[in-house]
């Protein structure tokens, strides 16, 4: 996709945005499913469960759900979250960056950096003195993304299924 970085828009989702958003979610979640099905799960009209959920966290002030726009096209999504106190993680007050999708044919053109960057500032905006984000293991070009918008590694989630 030629001119994306020229045409790109970042910006808020609105409820007519949510098929799309969710069909990208959709993808993202068997990306993550094909990869290890034992820790990821993949149930029947995820799409449909993600429009439901994005619908409802569209209403709430700790929630930010972006989608990036090249045209009248939206060729990826960002969402994360104001959290409070975790003592389980021992994790203060953060934002928690939880979903970065693009759409194959505009990956490798800015996309995913600029919604990390507008979602870091949207959360960071909302009062999360930090952002906190997981990503898969051998998601390397991820990781690497992450790292250049000046994200550190600090946890390895490890899971072990029942023989």
């Amino acid at each position: 996709m030629r001119g994306v970085a020229d045409d790109l828009v970042i910006r808020r989702a609105v409820g007519d945005d949510l098929e799309a958003v969710a069909r990208l979610a959709g993808a993202l979640v068997r990306m993550h499913h094909a990869t290890d099905p034992a820790r990821f799960l993949l149930v029947d009209k995820v799409e449909e469960g993600y429009a439901g959920w994005f619908s409802r966290e569209l209403k709430r002030g700790k929630a930010v759900i972006l989608v990036a726009c090249v045209g009248p096209e939206i060729v990826g999504y960002g969402y994360g979250t104001i959290e409070e106190r975790d003592w389980n993680l021992l994790l203060d007050a953060h934002g928690a960056l939880h979903d970065v999708f693009v759409a194959e044919e505009a990956r490798r053109a800015g996309v995913g950096k600029a919604l990390i960057e507008e979602l870091v500032r949207a959360l960071e905006a909302l009062g999360a003195p930090r952002v906190v984000l997981s990503t898969m293991v051998g998601n390397e070009t991820a990781q690497q993304l992450f790292q250049d918008c000046g994200f550190r590694p600090t946890m390895l989630e490890m899971t072990r299924n029942r023989p």
